[in-house]
């Protein structure tokens, strides 16, 4: 079984990550598509009023009506501390799954080598690079970090090329707490983030 992991704070998950996830499940055929919430990002920290169930429930609602293909999973929640992609994939070669795609944007790319236990990510997983499409800012830094990663790691690497949704969570976030409505989210999403006061 093919399948593919997509991780991240999703605080909140915006229509970004809902495109970079359709083109991931389609680009790639896959069987089937984990959407992990981190419970502590270890490269960055999480400055919001949400909780980690609030993060978790709007993942689920943001993704697991797109398919039926789509799980959004608490693996890294439960498990609680630091979640270090290796842990994440080694929990996934447990069960079986031998054929396991890691969807990264451009930034945590070009820093891989960088992470935990980074020849483990290379060589249980194929790594793909959600690249913007058009944009050639990086597109030297890439195909150089891909090529380095193939020879000292023999990585398994792909390029997909994305018409990605210039914004961010933290950008959505400062919208809310001046009560103003982003167009950046998904109607059901909104109606949570208002229900449970998020962000104010």
């Amino acid at each position: 079984m093919k399948i593919g992991i997509f991780g991240g704070t999703f605080d909140p998950p915006h229509k970004g990550h809902i495109n970079a996830c359709n083109h991931f499940l389609n680009a790639f055929s896959l069987d089937k598509l984990f959407i992990i919430p981190t419970f502590l990002p270890p490269h960055k920290e999480i400055l919001s009023s949400s909780t980690t169930q609030n993060r978790f429930d709007m993942a689920k609602i943001a993704f697991e009506n797109l398919s039926c293909k789509i799980e959004v999973s608490d693996i890294e929640i439960r498990r609680e501390g630091k979640s270090f992609t290796a842990e994440t994939i080694s929990y996934f070669v447990s069960q079986g799954y031998d054929n396991i795609f890691f969807l990264c944007g451009t930034d945590m790319f070009l820093t891989l080598d960088e992470w935990y236990k980074p020849e483990y990510i290379f060589e249980h997983s194929t790594i793909v690079c959600a690249r913007r499409k058009n944009d050639n800012t990086f597109e030297k830094n890439i195909f150089e970090k891909k090529k380095q990663y193939e020879q000292q790691y023999n990585a398994k690497i792909e390029i997909l090329n994305v018409n990605i949704i210039d914004v961010s969570s933290s950008e959505i976030r400062e919208d809310i707490a001046k009560n103003k409505t982003s167009k950046f989210l998904t109607n059901d999403v909104l109606s949570y983030i208002k229900n449970n006061n998020l962000y104010r």
